[in-house]
């Protein structure tokens, strides 16, 4: 897949996982005057800067919400802070009655949507944002037990929910998905969503189904959106997708069989496309062909067969 970092990858916290069932060694680093933040919300992540840099926010001048211990770096803790006050796992304060009533509450920062930030921050920066982003997402979606129905309440720093009536643990899950490239020869297999811009193809994908392996996934996924069946797949390179919380498991998969057609009702078409109309695309040469966007793995598995 090249030297290159995948977006969304790079981060070099300790997680300290050792450390997070000792109370007094959490509240500590939530009070060490080194303690910083990543910021996040509805809006996006925040960053600072023209040049965009993601914003790490001294923990103490935030307002009072409950800080995710991320883990610590060479400068000391990091924590994630939802600026819409739901980590917490409460429903979203009303408007203009939340911890933010003043905006970016003075941090100077200013909030960037999660694609966007991908495509403008440094690697580590984007990593960060990627971890951030998918822990605050899961702490606002379980705020009740799956078990009795309950509420639950952060334990360990942010890295698990427990249940305030049956004790059950809640840790943050990773939906894996899926991604592949079916090629034949100089042609590779794309398909295309309705909502995506004008000309854009992409490569299949779909979420692993309970008591499957990630090679079926890839074979019935590729099936059931394309109707054309493929041989053993190859692993190539995976990338965290906060969208909201999965990991793109990225392949390469030889067609075998039969006619492509639109089998899945969220796609528009799916269809053929030669080496030549790929490259074309790739190097921003005048094509009618939109490819995905250099932040997202299925533009890696592209590229990375063109240079085959």
């Amino acid at each position: 897949m090249g030297d290159d970092a995948i977006t969304f990858t790079g981060e070099l916290l300790d997680r300290a996982a050792e450390h997070r069932s000792d109370p007094e060694w959490l509240a500590a680093q939530a009070a060490d005057p080194a303690a910083r933040a990543v910021v996040a919300s509805d809006a996006g992540i925040h960053v600072i800067g023209e040049e965009p840099r993601l914003a790490l926010v001294p923990l103490a001048a935030l307002p009072t919400v409950e800080p995710l211990l991320l883990g610590l770096d060479a400068a000391g803790p990091l924590f994630a802070v939802d600026a819409d006050g739901r980590s917490n796992g409460t429903p979203p304060p009303a408007i203009g009655a939340g911890p933010w009533d003043g905006g970016d509450a003075g941090t100077g920062t200013r909030a960037m949507g999660l694609r966007a930030a991908a495509a403008a921050l440094p690697t580590a920066d984007a990593g960060l944002a990627a971890h951030a982003s998918a822990l605050l997402n899961w702490h606002r979606r379980h705020g009740h037990c799956s078990v009795c129905g309950a509420t639950t309440s952060v334990a360990g720093g942010g890295i698990m929910r427990v249940c305030n009536r049956c004790a059950t643990q809640h840790h943050p899950r990773t939906d894996p998905v899926v991604i592949m490239l079916v090629t034949d020869g100089d042609r590779v297999l794309l398909g295309r969503q309705p909502t995506w811009p004008p000309g854009r193809y992409s490569a299949l994908a779909g979420f692993v189904e309970p008591g499957e392996s990630l090679e079926e996934a890839v074979a019935r996924e590729v099936r059931e959106e394309a109707g054309v069946e493929v041989g053993p797949p190859e692993y190539l390179a995976s990338q965290p997708w906060p969208f909201p919380s999965s990991l793109m498991l990225g392949f390469t998969a030889p067609w075998r069989s039969g006619e492509p057609r639109r089998v899945d009702a969220e796609l528009e078409d799916v269809r053929w496309f030669e080496r030549a109309e790929l490259g074309a695309a790739a190097d921003g040469r005048e094509s009618p062909l939109g490819l995905p966007p250099r932040f997202a793995i299925a533009r890696r598995l592209i590229e990375h067969w063109l240079q085959r």
